[in-house]
């Protein structure tokens, strides 16, 4: 938690870590906006029923889709309200703008909203006045900010690039944000290196669809060895063909269960008879 969050921000915080520990496992819902439909029809509420009772911190929606859902899934998951959006048909998809205020949000009980800023875009000058301004409504509001900042633009020739990931993470920092989500470095010890130098806690993208579990477990486990607090992960999830069985393997990778303590030997009775 970032050192001037004041109680409310704290308490919003502390709902999203629900599992008492200090990572997070994120589930994206907001792809609809830039591509089309995720689910079929109104299946949204059972969705995130499935990510509710398998263990997923939060999901990040837009505005229009919480009514779709029941307000009662909300008291087993967090809610993040994402306020930028962008569609893949226009002239520069990179250009993302506001589309919801932070009132908005918590009109919709949000637990903590998230901005998307591409760095190094054609329009990053918006996209980074759009996150300072929202920084400072969440501070007002007493809600948490997730900034979401990709290297992203004509002059990003590796949006990996560990040096991009860490002036993102820093970019972060310096207008407000109290969570971080970056792509993932080129290597895992890159991504240490980002991490460690991060004032923010960092989550990472999921990375491309992947059909193999095993690889999607392997990736989640990487970056959880590289510091990272967590993972946003969506079509891995939502595209799966058994949603709550790769959510659920996913938090047991993040939030694994204490081991068990090792039994004591058994200790032979003593014998009265001398």
């Amino acid at each position: 938690m970032t050192p001037y969050q004041s109680p409310a921000a704290r308490l919003r915080m502390l709902r999203l870590h629900r599992h008492g520990d200090d990572r997070l496992f994120v589930v994206p819902l907001d792809h609809s906006v830039a591509d089309g439909p995720i689910t079929a029809g109104n299946r949204l509420d059972p969705l995130v029923s499935t990510l509710a009772d398998n263990g997923a911190d939060a999901v990040v929606l837009h505005k229009g889709r919480v009514p779709y859902v029941d307000p009662r899934r909300f008291t087993g998951i967090g809610l993040i309200v994402h306020l930028s959006a962008s569609t893949m048909h226009a002239p520069d998809p990179d250009a993302k703008y506001l589309v919801a205020s932070v009132r908005t949000a918590i009109r919709l009980a949000a637990d903590a909203v998230s901005v998307h800023v591409n760095m190094g875009s054609e329009e990053e000058r918006q996209q980074i006045a759009d996150l300072g301004t929202v920084a400072d409504a969440c501070s007002e509001w007493n809600i948490p900010l997730l900034a979401m900042m990709y290297p992203r633009g004509p002059r990003v020739e590796n949006p990996r690039d560990p040096a991009l990931l860490a002036h993102a993470a820093s970019l972060a920092t310096d207008l407000g944000a109290d969570i971080v989500k970056i792509p993932w470095a080129e290597t895992q010890q890159e991504m240490a290196d980002v991490v460690r130098g991060s004032a923010l806690p960092v989550i990472t993208a999921g990375g491309s669809p992947d059909p193999d579990p095993a690889n999607v477990l392997a990736h989640v486990s990487r970056l959880l060895d590289a510091g990272t607090a967590g993972v946003a992960m969506g079509r891995n999830i939502f595209e799966a063909p058994d949603p709550g069985g790769i959510t659920r393997r996913v938090a047991d990778v993040v939030h694994p269960s204490p081991a068990a303590p090792v039994p004591a030997p058994d200790t032979p009775a003593l014998s009265l008879n001398r």
